[in-house]
């Protein structure tokens, strides 16, 4: 009789892995190739207590497929941790780097760090929003384009974006830019504050969970105008970017209407968001995330007589792999 070779003889599930924490991916025998996204933590925002601090850069955000792997083999995942909050007046902190440990291995770098309010007597670099995956708004400033950069160090398709540039005279007003997101740049700072937007930049999204989540959303600005001609004695503060970017907080000093001490909210957990600048206390940057996904397999081999290649193509089960 006849003898053919292929047919269903071994079978792989799909299967999602996601790392809230760091720990240690182990393939399933069959897999040849992952799929993958992996997201950085986001950075803090800066703080300033009348506002203008920038908000905090997203993590940067990396994702794709067919990144070549062994069967049944460990591979060590890094999650980032956002970056820690700040008190004015300072510049936030910057977010921790995600890593995929593969052979041919998948890093996204922390977020950048929000700019703090400098006057132009002393420039410094503490206005300056801090490069990263997503770059920084930078602190409230008359000095320079003072914006941190996204995509830094840069990868293709690009990890993210840059923050907005702050402005300021230190008489009237000052304002943080936002910070980047992953499909977005941060918004510029802009005069009267209370009438522009700081927000942060809008992250990207993903159905690699089998949800359609979006990540690394920027933070956003705070600002605030205390000039006596009108618009007298507002505040502002930018919402954050969709993908878990906080939204940033203002100081109601000097008779600003809607209260005083406005901390600045933080990214959200294992989304990379970046933290809103601030008010007194910027907010944290949220932590990465690394998911896997592994395909389905079939594998045929061996040899089969026509009967049972009859029954295994009725039953959908042939295969010729």
């Amino acid at each position: 009789m006849p003898r053919l070779v292929g047919a269903v003889q071994t079978t792989q599930a799909e299967q999602i892995t996601t790392f809230n924490a760091s720990g240690t991916l182990t393939t399933q025998p069959q897999t040849t190739a992952i799929e993958y996204l992996v997201v950085a933590g986001g950075g803090s925002g800066g703080a300033q207590a009348n506002g203008g601090g920038g908000g905090g850069g997203a993590g940067g955000f990396r994702t794709g497929t067919n990144n070549p792997v062994s069967g049944n083999s460990p591979y060590p995942v890094t999650v980032g941790g956002g970056g820690a909050t700040a008190s004015a007046p300072t510049a936030g902190n910057a977010g921790s780097d995600s890593v995929l440990g593969t052979p041919v291995p998948i890093t996204s770098t922390g977020g950048g760090y929000g700019g703090q309010q400098n006057p132009p007597a002393t420039p410094g670099d503490g206005n300056v929003g801090g490069s990263g995956g997503s770059g920084g708004g930078g602190g409230a400033s008359n000095v320079r384009d003072n914006k941190g950069l996204g995509n830094t160090p840069p990868t293709s398709p690009s990890q993210g974006n840059p923050g907005g540039k702050g402005i300021g005279d230190f008489t009237f007003f000052g304002v943080g830019g936002g910070g980047g997101g992953a499909s977005q740049a941060g918004d510029a700072g802009s005069f009267p504050a209370a009438t522009e937007s700081l927000d942060g930049g809008d992250g990207s999204p993903s159905t690699i969970s089998g949800s359609d989540v979006t990540y690394a959303g920027g933070g956003g600005g705070s600002g605030y105008y205390f000039g006596s001609p009108p618009p007298a004695q507002q505040k502002a503060s930018g919402d954050g970017g969709a993908g878990g970017g906080g939204k940033g907080g203002a100081d109601g000093a000097g008779g600003i209407p809607g209260g005083s001490n406005n901390n600045g909210t933080p990214g959200t957990v294992n989304l990379g968001g970046g933290g809103g600048g601030a008010g007194p206390v910027s907010g944290a940057g949220g932590s990465g995330v690394v998911i896997v996904k592994e395909a389905a397999t079939a594998s045929a081999s061996g040899v089969w007589d026509m009967n049972a290649l009859y029954d295994n193509v009725k039953a959908g089960t042939w295969t010729n792999a």
